[in-house]
């Protein structure tokens, strides 16, 4: 079973990172470099084993997916052939048409959820590591620009041409697999998918608004110094 991590998880990863790319503009950066984010953390070792683990824990699931997805794609296979045959008289009954149509619809849509059941708990195990692994990530982008001298990091897809020495990609793989060399599958109660990229960033929006609340904060007068006579 292959895994990438989800669109939502790393999109929230990679605008976390925007406080600590703030202070050069591009114009100014002195050294450029580009990293793919979504390679980096399929590429940590937290991430493969973790989903070797999963593969393990959830086999009989991952199974009974992998069967039932056969007997569902066989069933809407006949259904597809009997819309293909009422397509193919003449002339057509379109009710007939229709009513094979709507067969299939319903079949892909009732198979699609049967099969997102039983792969439930897969999906939020591997979603909890994804999560993790997040979390994680600006320390070790923040590491491996610090190791590469650089001062500006983008995307590969904001880049129009580079050379092959301009990716660092692997060195935050590197950084993550020492920051995090591993991380658990074991999914807590009450979970949501996302949920500890969203306490990490409300954590930085907090502490930046106390930083900014003190600073904002006049200091005391002095009072006067008394007299004496």
């Amino acid at each position: 079973m292959k895994k990438i991590f989800t669109a939502s998880a790393l999109a929230i990863a990679s605008l976390s990172i925007s406080p600590m790319l703030a202070a050069p503009a591009a114009a100014q950066a002195r050294s450029v470099a580009v990293a793919d984010v979504r390679a980096a953390a399929a590429q940590s070792n937290a991430f493969k084993t973790a989903s070797q683990q999963i593969q393990t824990t959830y086999k009989a699931q991952i199974d009974q997916q992998e069967s039932r997805g056969q007997t569902l794609q066989a069933e809407l296979n006949v259904l597809v052939a009997k819309y293909n045959e009422e397509a193919k008289k003449t002339p057509q009954n379109q009710a007939a048409l229709q009513a094979a149509a709507k067969a299939v619809q319903d079949k892909r849509q009732s198979a699609s959820e049967e099969l997102n059941r039983i792969g439930a708990p897969v999906e939020l195990a591997l979603a909890y590591v994804e999560d993790q692994i997040s979390v994680r990530m600006n320390e070790a982008i923040k590491a491996a620009m610090t190791a590469k001298k650089v001062d500006l990091l983008l995307q590969p897809d904001a880049v129009l041409a580079r050379e092959n020495n301009a990716d660092i990609t692997d060195a935050v793989v590197t950084e993550l697999n020492r920051i995090l060399p591993s991380v658990s599958t074991v999914v807590p109660a009450g979970y949501k998918p996302g949920q500890l990229v969203q306490q990490r960033n409300q954590q930085l929006i907090d502490a930046a608004r106390s930083q900014q609340g003190a600073a904002a904060t006049p200091a005391p007068a002095a009072g006067n110094q008394p007299t004496t006579r």
